[in-house]
């Protein structure tokens, strides 16, 4: 069966949002620092490329105290969601083949379940991923072992810094992920679970989406 295309409004985002908030105690807001990177996040991911308001929020960050090992880490967080153009055509592109009558059905041989079982295993961050967008990352690995292999070495370089909380990374991947631009449903419930689990209060997550909202246009880079 060929894909559908679904759309996404961002008002069916924040919908979504405040079914998955009922019950959330509100707790505290934004500190000063996780929304100045709020708004550096929605303004340097690749959807919005804004380059004049990713300078002057940077510019705001550095006047906050924030270093240049955390603001980079953002920016890092962030230039890691372009991934989504494989969490997408990586599926829709194993969906062809098997209709085609290829690949897909067979086990995976041990090359390919070791390096399954090396990355992936039991942990439980995959685990969400992978009921999020289910089938990814079977088709990226046996299409592309080497692809699925730098997918995990880069997506965990802003984890093995630690240079912020966690939680503050997975608000500013929740807001990269809502901006106009973009509305990516799948990754916007991972990082919301995701930020829920490690914290964050309901109030912050609505500051976030109201960052998020608010972001410019992509008006393209000259």
């Amino acid at each position: 069966m060929r894909a559908t295309t679904v759309e996404c409004d961002i008002r069916d985002l924040r919908v979504l949002a405040e079914e998955i908030l009922e019950g959330v105690e509100d707790g505290a807001g934004l500190d000063e620092q996780t929304r100045v990177l709020t708004q550096i996040a929605v303004r340097s991911v690749v959807t919005t490329m804004d380059v004049a308001g990713t300078a002057r929020y940077i510019e705001d960050a550095l006047d906050l105290g924030l270093d240049a090992a955390q603001i980079q880490e953002a920016l890092t967080v962030v230039s890691g969601l372009g991934v989504h153009t494989l969490f997408e055509s990586s599926r829709q592109l194993s969906s062809a083949l098997r209709r085609r009558g290829g690949g897909g059905a067979a086990p995976l041989d041990q090359t390919q379940q070791n390096l399954w079982d090396r990355y992936i295993g039991t942990d439980p961050y995959w685990q969400r991923m992978e009921d999020e967008l289910p089938g990814f990352f079977d088709a990226l690995l046996r299409m592309s072992p080497e692809t699925f292999v730098a997918f995990f070495d880069y997506c965990a370089v802003p984890w093995k810094s630690r240079a912020l909380r966690a939680v503050t990374k997975e608000l500013i991947s929740l807001a990269a992920d809502s901006t106009p631009t973009h509305r990516y449903k799948p990754g916007f419930l991972l990082h919301l679970k995701n930020a829920l689990d490690l914290g964050a209060g309901a109030r912050s997550i609505r500051e976030v989406l109201d960052i998020s909202a608010a972001a410019p246009e992509h008006h393209g880079v000259g």
